[in-house]
């Protein structure tokens, strides 16, 4: 039987620039994170539909 670890670096949602790439971590419920990597494009788009829903 594998040993559990806890799950750690769950922390706050980030996102930084990584070489050409913005990469954003975001936590997800039960632990862990979602990481999803956009360039500046798909990162308009995103900030786009979100001020649709936020305002």
């Amino acid at each position: 039987m594998a040993a559990m670890k806890p799950r750690t670096g769950d922390g706050p949602m980030e996102v930084a620039k990584e070489g050409r790439g913005i990469v954003m971590r975001v936590p997800v419920d039960g632990g862990g994170r979602l990481v999803v990597e956009l360039n500046a494009a798909e990162a308009s788009s995103l900030l786009e539909c979100l001020k649709k829903i936020v305002g």
